[in-house]
């Protein structure tokens, strides 16, 4: 049982790393060849938990391999868009100009409530407000609505709106957090006088958000039962 428990955490470890060195996408925005690593990381690191008797550098080498091949074919890929486009393919438009282009929705296999579902995923519940619609690479749609559905710009209505800043998290579960601070060029000193003055102590607060205006706002923790 400790054998198993300890090459459990070792792999997760392990795993845990090599998601961190192929990047920080969610799996919704995998790119094709991430998602095929992904699976297969999975499923290699799985085998060693239950086998026991198989030496864990069995499954640690195909991972470290995929992994290096991942970042391999990253590069690649930075470097040179064809090589990109046979990995990747390209985006598809599937509304051109307010048109739905159903040869292309064919050669997606995506059916008329795919396409509903994914506009109103974009807040789009009309399709004749839509002028161009986009499947990209990873599967996610864009959407831009023709001119007279767009909502009107801040700069279009001549409005001046004033720059607050990053609003961060400067305060989570009682716990300061300097590199939020230093986000919103604020200072632990700042947060002190601000619960000294509310009254509040450090370990009361659960949440407390703030910018470089000086803006803040404090959620207090939940007294326990």
């Amino acid at each position: 049982m400790a054998i198993s428990l300890i090459r459990t955490l070792i792999l997760y470890a392990i795993v845990m790393a090599a998601v961190r060195l192929m990047g920080k996408r969610q799996i919704s925005e995998l790119q094709t060849s991430e998602l095929v690593v992904t699976l297969l990381i999975s499923n290699l690191a799985s085998v060693p938990m239950q086998e026991t008797g198989q030496p864990l550098i069995s499954g640690l080498i195909p991972i470290a391999a995929l992994v290096m091949s991942e970042i391999a074919v990253s590069g690649l890929m930075l470097k040179h868009p064809l090589f990109r486009r046979v990995i990747c393919g390209r985006p598809i438009i599937v509304i051109y100009d307010g048109k739905i282009q159903q040869e292309e929705m064919r050669r997606l296999r995506m059916t008329t409530e795919d396409l509903f579902e994914q506009l109103r995923q974009k807040d789009v519940f009309s399709i004749r407000d839509v002028a161009y619609a986009i499947v990209e690479t990873n599967g996610k749609m864009s959407v831009i609505k023709k001119p007279g559905e767009e909502q009107p710009t801040v700069s279009e209505l001549q409005i001046v709106r004033p720059d607050k800043g990053l609003e961060t998290v400067v305060v989570s579960d009682g716990v300061i957090s300097d590199l939020s601070l230093a986000l919103c060029r604020q200072s632990r000193e700042w947060v002190e006088k601000i619960l000294e003055t509310k009254g509040i102590v450090l370990s009361e607060v659960f949440l407390m958000t703030a910018n470089a205006k000086g803006d803040f706002y404090i959620v207090r923790r939940d007294e326990k039962p």
